[in-house]
């Protein structure tokens, strides 16, 4: 039985991750979290200790250290912007890490926790879940078994309704979300890299605090993207669960079928890593500086490359 420790426990993913570690035969010890608001404990670690100062979680990890207990992973569900200093902690004491996506905000945090992983001798492990699902794996091994000249156009969109809170959220702010791309969409871009290989050109058609569109080109794909929170965005045929969604991707003319399984993918992540193969820093490394770029590089007009939904923003 592992020893784990959750940072974000008041999050919106880490119901996941408490179901992760409970379903694979572990143990929260502890847990923080600014937000107080984190009953969804009680029905799966009710005896965990649990802060809401970050200082005091600290002292109490570093503590039960010093009594022989130490901790075997940190899993991190804080906001994107404190990622890597909380992943930084768990290194410094040579604590593995489990984190949510996006890992960081930027590849030079990347090149930082290798410094980390080396000095302290201790390893990141990132949430890369779509690499998991059935669906995606099926179609990387069609395009890795199909003519190696085989370039496939795809259309990626999807719009996920957020209320007017989200603006005024830490989510809302691009120095601490990383922005829309960042926040919504940077486990689609991971997925594009796993499927279709690495990323050959990235250009940026609109930009805004809610929607995001572009083209990218990667060794076996064409794709043009676009991802939105605005509920005004939404076909008529959006998915209503806990809120308003649209998910699709068309390869060609065919439609890849994603909507389920998605349900234990964090518990699969898990076991995963602890069977030794989880995703690392380097894994992740495309994605991050593919939505860096995208928050980074200016707005160009070319219409030949336009999803099919720019016309609803022009």
């Amino acid at each position: 039985m592992k020893k784990f420790a959750l940072i974000g426990a008041g999050g919106y993913i880490a119901p996941r991750h408490l179901n992760a570690i409970k379903a694979t035969g572990n143990e929260l010890v502890v847990a923080m979290d600014v937000n107080d608001s984190v009953g969804i404990m009680d029905s799966h670690f009710p005896d965990a200790e649990f802060f809401t100062e970050f200082e005091h979680f600290e002292a109490y990890v570093e503590d039960e250290m010093l009594k022989g207990n130490k901790l075997d992973f940190v899993a991190i569900c804080s906001p994107n912007y404190l990622h890597a200093p909380h992943m930084k902690f768990a290194l410094k004491h040579g604590i593995d890490v489990i984190c949510e996506k996006p890992l960081v905000l930027s590849s030079s945090e990347i090149d930082t926790l290798k410094i980390y992983e080396e000095k302290y001798d201790a390893k990141v492990n990132s949430i890369l879940q779509l690499r998991l699902h059935p669906s995606i794996i099926a179609l990387r091994n069609k395009v890795q078994n199909s003519s190696s000249d085989e370039v496939f156009d795809v259309e990626l969109t999807y719009m996920t309704s957020r209320g007017k809170w989200y603006l005024k959220s830490w989510k809302g702010a691009d120095e601490k979300s990383g922005g829309v791309a960042t926040n919504v969409g940077v486990h689609f871009f991971d997925m594009l890299h796993f499927i279709f290989g690495d990323i050959k050109f990235n250009e940026i058609h609109y930009k805004d605090e809610q929607t995001v569109s572009g083209y990218l080109e990667y060794e076996r794909a064409r794709v043009k993207w676009f991802l939105s929170i605005d509920a005004n965005n939404l076909p008529e045929n959006a998915v209503q669960g806990e809120k308003k969604t649209y998910r699709s991707i068309m390869i060609g003319e065919e439609e890849l079928e994603f909507s389920g399984g998605f349900t234990d993918l964090h518990t699969q992540s898990y076991e995963n890593v602890l069977n030794g193969n989880g995703y690392g820093l380097e894994d992740n490394r495309t994605a991050i500086e593919t939505v860096e770029k995208i928050r980074e590089q200016p707005i160009v007009d070319n219409v030949e490359h336009y999803h099919p939904l720019m016309s609803k923003l022009i």
